[in-house]
């Protein structure tokens, strides 16, 4: 054996230093001198350890497992050599992956087709569960296990076999400290527990491979869940090491946390070990940051927020458990996510019972989501029911449990392990046929136990090392071994044996020129079907990721058992809702949420300062729908939609215009009526007494048209109520304008022949009195009236008023209105309107004061005071008014002037006229 390779089969708490020592001093020039003196030998510090499970082959490989828990004190006073202490505390599981790597073994050495001619072998070793313990197992395995070596190549040691590969690494700061000593050997790692992503990296891992899925898988898998059943206000309980702050930091909440330097010297004891583990700490938050990527793509636009965080130190985990069971306690979140190791989770469950919260609803990870412990405890039936979970994918293993039946330390005399299982559960003693028993043996015997009969047998008992229903690590520990076989078979096997002589070029190797880097190479283009039927390679590092889901079920006898309820392959989340059991003992989804789902009609507005997931439902604006549940938006609906009043659908606009049958189109249309009616009573009235002075005053036939030309203004505003059409637009403003015309030129011609008969009175100004006969009266209201006529015909020839519908009016009605196409036509229309008005009110207002007992010119100046002022409030009502009101102001302008010239001009006459016919006289009218 060379120097090197001894050289790392030191004691644990030296041999990183000897590592750093070697590399060292190969730079200063040590190893020249060590190849000068050609005998020099070295020796290793401390006991080396022969507790463990052996077995001579062709091909040795290696396997690390942490059977037992409880590490011994080391007590370094640096005085004098330390000494080896193993550690007690038998583990059942970790000792079951330690036959399934012997049972897989045997199998292949069996086998017609793999490995032909070659004989598998093993050396396994109990690393404790502590990383020194495992770095100095391993360095044993891949240097040899000789207590002694010789610096020359001709002195190699009989039964020392150093492995070309090891299957180990139970954690990932074991995996992690284990590929970076290894790595300079060039030594393949493969774990089947360590699934820490940072170990994905090529770069830095290039020598690992593991058999379980990296925990990015597992955190989508959880986050999955967790969008899948609407849980968006979740709390974490979590290990307060890197496991548990991968969870946390799963959810991008907290910042990393980790020991302190000093904890980390304190628990390692040595200096040496202290630096290996802050290497390794140094990359969490590359590995921490990985996670917090994965899970935000995994829950882009679905907000998940955690309600808490809770961390469960080994070392003071009642008090933690307290702490946390409290949270949980006063906490809204129902959902309670918790990564942690088994033994951190029964006490948590034990403090949730003594405060009796029993209706939470857990997400496991998959440390305990499997643990039988947990399943069959009693305070655990209390607090967790439904527990939902992520768990390492299971399988079956065809003979194994046959194989683990059979075992029996008789038969196998130099397995330590097995023996140390036997008398601990059959409570008896076996007879060492040797002096090396071991300590663990030694303490049995002195406790005086009674011998074994030799009748004890695992097939008539029940135990959780011969349970073989959920084979998970230990199947992941059987791919482990086959993925070593096919690699070395891939190795070993040419195609053409004189290639073996062309070792530069060759991809294969005979048995003594097999190198570990040559493993490595042919680990990652692995590729084959296990004996169960699946196909099995490396990408990179990992495998394809396959992950349970696991329900916990109370059982017709009170008590839990696991029922698997869908699967996870890849990135595909499989899962069958129907067959889980939640806390409730039902069928219903729990929900947790730190807000109900805003209904449709509302949208979500986030409260300041609080997360994401609390916020307030706003019920959307008007013309605003939001047709989903949980809504962050209302949309608008379109310019010829609306909103209903749930908010929740857009609905086609109604038509509004000003109808006959509502109020105001009612109102308005009596009104008119009204109007008809008493012109048409005044017209008869006139019609009567058309030969009485009254009426023959001031031209009777221009009374008669200008009662006329009333009626008409009365009856074209009932042409504006109603569904606007073409005909009605055009037709409603021609009537409107005309009508006004009319009647205003016929009360200005009255004017004119008021003015024009009291100046024809005067001295020389008799010739006045021709110009303004009955045929000149009618000429000119026909002159005036044609040029309004003239206006409008060019207006609605040129750009006529169309219906159109109103979209810019905000409401759940669009206005069906005659839009004005030219304001300028219109503007004619009332401007020529307003000019005859203006122009009659002067004429009215120089002849009020004229000598007459009924002077006609009084009357027509306080009509047309009412009528300018009508129509100048008009204008600006029309521009301020939308929709039906603003024909409503039309009307009402037509309707109020024409009373107030009906009412104005012929109430008083209609009066003398029926009431006071003595006044109705020519004497009386000439009266001054």
């Amino acid at each position: 054996m060379s120097w090197f390779s001894c050289l790392f089969t030191l004691w644990p708490s030296s041999s990183p230093f000897l590592l750093l020592m070697w590399l060292g001093g190969r730079q200063l020039g040590l190893r020249v001198g060590l190849q000068v003196v050609q005998t020099l030998t070295c020796s290793r510090w401390g006991t080396p350890s022969n507790q463990g499970l052996f077995q001579d082959g062709d091909v040795v490989i290696g396997g690390l497992f942490s059977l037992h828990y409880q590490p011994p004190t080391i007590e370094n006073d640096f005085t004098q050599l330390p000494h080896y202490r193993p550690c007690t505390g038998l583990e059942h599981v970790p000792l079951q992956y330690i036959y399934a790597m012997v049972f897989a073994v045997e199998e292949i050495n069996n086998s017609t087709t793999l490995l032909q001619g070659v004989k598998l072998g093993y050396s396994i070793f109990d690393s404790c569960g502590r990383p020194p313990w495992a770095l100095q197992a391993a360095l044993s395995q891949t240097g040899g296990d000789s207590t002694s070596c010789i610096l020359n190549d001709t002195s190699a040691s009989t039964g020392d076999h150093p492995v070309p590969l090891i299957i180990g690494g139970a954690s990932s700061v074991t995996g992690q400290i284990l590929s970076r000593m290894l790595g300079p050997l060039s030594a393949p790692l493969i774990s089947y527990l360590a699934s820490c992503p940072c170990l994905s990296d090529r770069l830095q891992f290039p020598n690992f491979f593991r058999t379980i899925p990296s925990d990015i898988y597992q955190a989508r898998a959880i986050a999955q869940l967790a969008i899948r059943f609407n849980w968006n206000w979740i709390g974490a309980v979590v290990a307060n090491n890197d496991y548990g702050h991968m969870a946390v930091k799963v959810f991008c909440f907290i910042d990393i946390l980790s020991m302190s330097a000093f904890q980390i010297y304190i628990q390692y004891t040595s200096i040496i070990h202290f630096l290996v583990i802050l290497s390794y700490l140094n990359k969490l938050h590359a590995y921490y940051t990985c996670l917090c990527q994965v899970f935000q793509e995994e829950t882009r636009g679905k907000e998940v927020c955690l309600a808490f965080v809770e961390t469960l130190q080994r070392d003071k985990i009642v008090i933690d458990a307290r702490r946390a069971a409290l949270t949980i306690q006063a906490s809204t979140a129902r959902v309670i996510v918790v990564f942690s190791w088994y033994t951190d989770v029964r006490e948590l469950f034990l403090q949730l019972a003594k405060i009796n919260v029993t209706d939470r609803q857990f997400l496991a990870s998959e440390a305990w989501s499997t643990s039988n412990d947990l399943l069959q405890d009693m305070v655990t039936r209390k607090v967790a029911n439904g527990v939902l979970g992520v768990a390492i994918r299971s399988s079956t293993m065809p003979g194994f449990q046959q194989y683990l039946s059979r075992l029996n330390p008789i038969s196998r005399p130099g397995d330590d392990f097995l023996r140390e299982f036997w008398e601990k559960e059959f409570g008896c003693s076996l007879e060492a046929a040797d002096q090396s028993e071991s300590q663990a043996n030694r303490l049995l015997v002195k406790y005086s136990l009674p011998p074994c009969s030799g009748t004890e047998s695992l097939e008539r008992i029940r135990h959780p090392f011969t349970d073989i229903s959920q084979l998970r690590v230990t199947y992941n520990v059987y791919l482990a071994v086959y993925a070593a076989a096919h690699a070395l078979h891939s190795l070993l096997s040419c195609p053409d044996m004189d290639s073996l002589i062309k070792t530069n070029t060759s991809t294969c190797s005979s048995l003594k020129l097999m190198k570990p880097i040559k493993s490595i190479e042919h680990l990652e283009n692995v590729n084959f079907t296990t004996p169960q039927g699946e196909l099995f390679y490396f990408e990179g590092a990992d495998i394809p990721p396959k992950y349970d889901l696991v329900n916990w079920q109370k059982t017709t006898g009170g008590s839990q058992k696991l029922v698997l309820i869908g699967g996870v392959d890849g990135f595909d989340l499989h899962l069958d809702d129907s067959a889980i059991q939640w806390s409730t003992g039902s069928n219903q989804v729990p929900i947790s949420v730190c807000n109900e789902s805003c209904p449709p009609g509302t949208r979500k507005a986030n409260r300041k300062g609080e997360p994401l997931c609390c916020f307030d439902c706003i019920p959307c604006a008007d013309g605003e729908i939001s047709n989903e549940t949980g809504s962050l938006h209302c949309e608008r609906c379109p310019s010829e939609f609306w909103s209903n009043d749930e908010r929740t659908a857009c609905i086609l606009r109604q038509l509004d215009f000003l109808s006959f049958n509502e109020t105001l189109g009612i109102t308005l249309t009596t009104v008119a009526a009204s109007g008809v009616v008493v012109t048409t009573a005044v017209f008869v009235v006139f019609l009567c007494y058309h030969k009485t002075p009254m009426v023959r005053a001031n031209n009777s036939e221009l009374s008669f048209l200008l009662l006329l030309s009333l009626k008409l203004c009365f009856l074209c505003s009932l042409v504006f109520i109603g569904r606007p059409s073409i005909w009605s637009c055009r037709f409603g403003q021609a009537a409107f304008g005309i009508s006004f015309v009319l009647c205003v030129s016929c009360l200005q011609v009255k004017t004119i022949v008021v003015l024009a008969a009291f100046r024809s009175a005067r001295p020389g100004a008799g010739a006045l009195i021709r110009w303004f006969g009955p045929s000149q009266q009618r000429g000119s209201v026909c002159l005036l009236t044609c040029i309004q006529i003239i206006i409008c015909t060019t207006w609605l020839s040129i750009s006529p008023p169309v219906p159109r519908r109103d979209l810019g009016f905000q409401g759940s009605k669009v206005t069906l209105e005659c839009a004005m196409a030219s304001v300028v036509g219109f503007s004619l229309v009332l401007g020529y309107i307003g000019l005859l008005a203006c122009t009659c009110l002067l004429l009215a207002f120089l002849a009020r004061k004229l000598p007459d007992n009924f002077n006609e010119a009084k009357l027509i100046t306080f009509s047309m005071l009412i009528f300018c002022a009508v129509w100048v409030a008009f204008v600006p009502a029309y521009v301020s008014s939308s929709g039906k009101y603003t024909v409503a102001v039309e009307i009402f302008a037509i309707l109020a002037s024409s009373y107030g010239l009906l009412l104005c001009i012929f109430t008083p006459k209609c009066f003398i006229i029926v009431f006071r016919p003595e006044k109705n006289t020519k004497k009386n009218l000439m009266t001054r």
